[in-house]
């Protein structure tokens, strides 16, 4: 079975069709190899860049191709469709905007136009930190002013690509939290060439981890950058960050919906193939219900994604409706996993099949890049009305 595509524009019509025959180069194979040997998508990513499906966010006047949110989370929802991992590329879409919107002239004719041709990779985004975790307002790593430099120490984690980008968007400290009159003032967003970072200072240790993320602990001791290097206004950093969280959480979703098709397609047409007791196991409502509940559960929060992309594109207030499509399309792509195992049975945890390397993937969406519950919490204040819990 091929689940059918919601009305979309012929443009998007047209980058899922392409996307699709881009995927269909790298069989399952390579992705089984790949998470075999814990190994990052070099290939897969190259030929995404030099297709141009990274650089779309990118204004056509830096080489990029200067489309809407809607057709990054296009992309991204055929990737995984495709059985494919879209983590080893998806950050440099999200991270794009706080450079697109709060960065100098000079920063973006310098970064953009290698970005939109694929000889710069920013993939990296340094926030979150060991004792911190999502409190981001408590974060250590600081960066000092001095003279036409900034001298930064601290350290980072989950900075997932951090060895395949060669450059950072990094929120750290420039006042400390105690002079600071509202708990997230005083934070200042860099873009860091690693390249020059990993000479002076900046060291990256790899995570082993449940699924192939390529995250990192990344250190900063004593690591200068350039005054340059600071993005927007100092001390304003953490607003800046805020304002591209929207387009992540938009964009993880599309992820999950392309994660919950596969496995949808793949549960059913085993479902259709597998015989037992004389009969395909898909003729049994227990193996059926799971499967058409997941496909509900897809649906409307795919529905929920393009009503936060369209809103996100005009310009208004998404906060909510890119919050809660995170939640649902994350909870839809676990549903759609669950399903698939039961249907596949013992066979779903053969590496050959696929399942138990996607079950792996998609795991992750309902604890980053925010957990449900903190979703949670958002509504229930900014939405509800009640009481701040945190």
């Amino acid at each position: 079975m091929t689940i059918k595509d919601l009305p979309e524009s012929e443009e998007i019509t047209q980058i899922r069709e392409s996307v699709r025959r881009l995927c269909a180069t790298f069989p399952p194979e390579y992705w089984r190899k790949l998470d075999r040997e814990n190994a990052y998508p070099t290939d897969f990513v190259k030929a995404l860049s030099d297709a141009g499906y990274l650089s779309v966010l990118i204004p056509e006047e830096y080489g990029g191709s200067g489309l809407p949110l809607s057709a990054a989370a296009a992309i991204l929802e055929e990737v995984q469709r495709a059985g494919a991992n879209g983590a080893a590329c998806h950050a440099q879409m999200y991270i794009m905007g706080a450079l697109l919107r709060h960065g100098s002239e000079a920063q973006k004719e310098k970064y953009l136009p290698g970005i939109a041709s694929g000889e710069l990779r920013l993939q990296a985004f340094g926030v979150t930190e060991p004792t911190s975790g999502t409190d981001t307002s408590s974060i250590k790593t600081f960066a000092r002013k001095d003279g036409d430099r900034y001298v930064i120490n601290g350290q980072k984690v989950w900075t997932s690509r951090a060895e395949h980008s060669d450059l950072m968007l990094l929120l750290a400290r420039t006042t400390p939290k105690e002079e600071v009159t509202k708990r997230t003032d005083g934070l200042s967003v860099f873009i860091v060439d690693m390249r020059e970072a990993l000479k002076a200072g900046m060291t990256i240790k790899p995570i082993r981890t449940m699924m192939n993320h390529s995250t990192t602990e990344v250190f900063f001791d004593d690591v200068v950058v350039p005054a340059t290097s600071l993005v927007g206004e100092e001390g304003k950093g953490f607003r800046y960050i805020l304002s591209g969280m929207n387009a992540e959480r938009i964009l993880i979703a599309a992820e999950c919906i392309g994660d919950a098709k596969w496995f949808i397609d793949k549960a059913s047409s085993y479902a259709n193939e597998r015989s037992v007791f004389g009969r395909p196991i898909g003729q049994n409502q227990g193996i059926q219900f799971p499967i058409a509940r997941a496909y509900a559960e897809m649906r409307a929060a795919e529905l929920m994604v393009h009503e936060a992309a369209r809103r996100f594109e005009a310009g208004e207030d998404c906060g909510e409706q890119a919050n809660i499509a995170k939640m649902l399309a994350a909870e839809a792509s676990w549903a759609a996993a669950e399903a698939c195992v039961q249907t596949f049975g013992g066979f779903a945890f053969a590496e050959e099949y696929d399942v138990e390397r996607k079950f792996r993937e998609t795991r992750l969406y309902q604890v980053a890049p925010i957990s449900t519950n903190l979703i949670l919490s958002y509504v229930s204040e900014h939405v509800l009305g009640m009481p701040r819990s945190y």
